[in-house]
């Protein structure tokens, strides 16, 4: 025997048992990624829309709470419009050596008296005449009404009466949507001297610390960011001071040339025709419209249809001058609006806000195109390209 060595067994050898094989499973395909079924077009149109919807959304909680605080959102852009007028003259006061304060203040006052004025003059007129007009608007209406009885039109007085009040009814309407709108500050004697208030003293401080309020402003913004919102707001100031100027010198040959159109023809409340054209003129395209056909009518009423009808061609002729050689030269050299924009802009506007909206439509419009075309053209990054060039570039 040998040592070391394992002894061999006989006999037969044991059989291993073998583990069962399990069948076959179908290999899963790789995952395919959504993206394979979305087209480019439509992965891009998904990403603006989202988009789009997060600022149309904050849009409409911005014009919310501008409807909410009307009562102090309408006085403050009155007063900044009112201040784009009066800074330049109080600079001017500046540097002929007046004292800041009483150049603020004499521009400030010289505001008030201007208004006041027109205001007086408007209301005591009106009231003077009011019993004449009211006559002469009845007497009117039933000359008018037996030219219906004797025409072919085979009208009974009832249907007469019965247009007459559906059209009264339906102008009545109109007018106090329009008056009203969202952006109403109320008719209470108390909403109203709030209002004036609060545009006086904004105006003040806006004149006195415009730059410095401004300034704070500006630091409510990301440090990064400050650099562009302060070039976009100077370049929108500059815009909207240019049109404001612009828009009070064509107001005013629009009221000068109708109000003494309607003196020369006799046609009475030729002042207060004046001032309404002055003060309508200031919204475009509705304005001269309300205010032309408004003369026209207190013409018809007093004077007759062949006065009327050369007060109307009075009206067109000064309509046309404004539009086709003041506007392209003056308002086109101070700030560049498309018309179909300013259309929409007033459209949006009396919607939303009645005759305020009207009223702030066009300047916030001109200005925010202004501020937006500076953000995006990066002029801030340049040092050569103050705002004051950049807001004349685009005037352009």
């Amino acid at each position: 025997m040998r040592l070391g060595r394992s002894r061999r067994t006989s006999g037969p050898r044991a059989v291993q048992p073998v583990a069962p094989v399990a069948p076959a499973t179908p290999s899963r395909p790789a995952p395919v990624a959504d993206s394979a079924f979305v087209s480019d077009g439509m992965r891009i149109a998904g990403a603006w829309a989202w988009r789009v919807l997060v600022v149309v959304a904050a849009l409409a909680v911005l014009v919310l709470l501008v409807i909410e605080l009307r009562l102090i959102v309408i006085p403050l852009l009155l007063a900044i419009v009112i201040a784009a007028l009066l800074v330049p003259f109080s600079s001017f006061l500046q540097r002929h050596r007046w004292p800041k304060w009483a150049a603020v203040v004499l521009a400030e006052l010289g505001i008030v008296v201007v208004i006041g004025g027109l205001l007086f003059l408007v209301v005591t007129q009106v009231y003077s005449g009011f019993d004449d007009l009211s006559r002469q608007t009845v007497q009117s209406y039933d000359d008018f009404k037996a030219f219906l009885l004797e025409s072919p039109l085979h009208l009974t007085e009832t249907d007469i009466n019965q247009y007459a009040q559906q059209a009264l009814t339906a102008l009545q309407q109109d007018s106090g949507m329009v008056v009203s709108g969202a952006l109403s500050v109320g008719s209470t004697v108390g909403h109203l001297l709030t209002g004036v208030l609060l545009t006086l003293f904004s105006t003040l401080f806006i004149l006195i610390d415009g730059p410095n309020i401004w300034s704070w402003v500006v630091r409510l913004f990301p440090r990064r960011a400050r650099g562009a919102v302060d070039g976009a707001g100077r370049a929108g100031w500059v815009t909207l001071t240019n049109f404001v100027k612009v828009q009070i010198l064509v107001a005013f040959v629009d009221a000068v040339g109708i109000g003494l159109g309607s003196f020369l023809l006799g046609v009475p409340l030729a002042i207060p025709i004046g001032v309404l054209v002055f003060l309508g003129s200031f919204v475009p395209v509705i304005g001269a419209v309300v205010t032309g056909a408004l003369a026209v009518f207190i013409a018809l009423v007093y004077n007759g249809p062949l006065i009327a009808l050369f007060l109307l061609i009075v009206v067109l002729a000064v309509q046309q001058l404004e539009g086709h050689i003041l506007q392209p030269l003056i308002m086109g050299s101070a700030v560049k609006v498309h018309p179909l924009a300013v259309v929409l802009a007033v459209a949006g506007g009396s919607i939303i806000g009645g005759i305020a909206g009207a009223f702030f439509a066009v300047p916030v419009v001109a200005t925010l195109n202004v501020m937006v075309k500076y953000v995006a053209s990066g002029a801030w990054r340049s040092p050569t390209r103050t705002p004051e060039r950049v807001a004349a570039e685009h005037a352009d």
